[in-house]
């Protein structure tokens, strides 16, 4: 069963205006502004995918409707409903003198959805697995190291020295208040 997606690069249909395909793909998508902007940066991109011929119809005579030309693309056949697409290509034969200088691993192709993810066909990214459970991610963290300090110019104070705040002198005697009286 052939599936379809459908993508947009910002083109119109011919005698419409700019603003008003704007308007009506924001009422359309309920989308803000912004998004709506993002339509219109001149990159193709996928609106929705996973279509079957009458779904993708509808979505681009739809679009059409508001202005927009989209493109409907087939993306691959499924001869059973349980079946993956197929996502990784085996390494080439040849291997580049850029990869040689990698150190032995597992890396990972993958085939590019469009236009816009082939310029990323030829990224060397590790393929990275999931850890057993309990194993710890992070590199052991190296012991800390003390700082190389002087500490010739210092010396200990003799056993019982006061090593506080000077005290102060004590309080000279209170004042006689014996002549005062409280009257009634």
């Amino acid at each position: 069963m052939v599936r379809y997606e459908i993508a947009f690069a910002g083109q119109l249909v011919p005698g419409a205006q700019l603003e008003s395909v704007q308007a009506n793909l924001a009422k359309l998508f309920q989308a803000d502004a912004a998004r709506i902007a993002l339509l219109f940066s001149g990159r193709r991109i996928v609106i929705k995918n996973n279509l079957d011929a009458a779904g993708a119809e509808k979505y681009r005579s739809t679009l059409q409707r508001a202005g927009a030309l989209v493109e409907v693309q087939g993306m691959a056949e499924i001869d059973e409903p349980g079946a993956a697409l197929p996502t990784a290509v085996e390494a080439p034969e040849a291997v580049p003198a850029v990869a040689a200088r990698e150190p032995a691993g597992k890396r990972l192709n993958v085939l590019p959805r469009d236009a816009y993810m082939a310029a990323f066909s030829e990224v060397d990214a590790p393929d990275f697995a999931i850890a057993p459970l309990g194993e710890d991610l992070q590199d052991d963290k190296p012991a800390p190291q003390a700082p190389p300090l002087d500490l010739s110019q210092f010396s200990l104070a003799p056993v019982g020295s006061d090593m506080g705040e000077a005290k102060a002198a004590p309080a000279g005697p209170p004042p006689d208040i014996s002549h005062l009286k409280l009257q009634d």
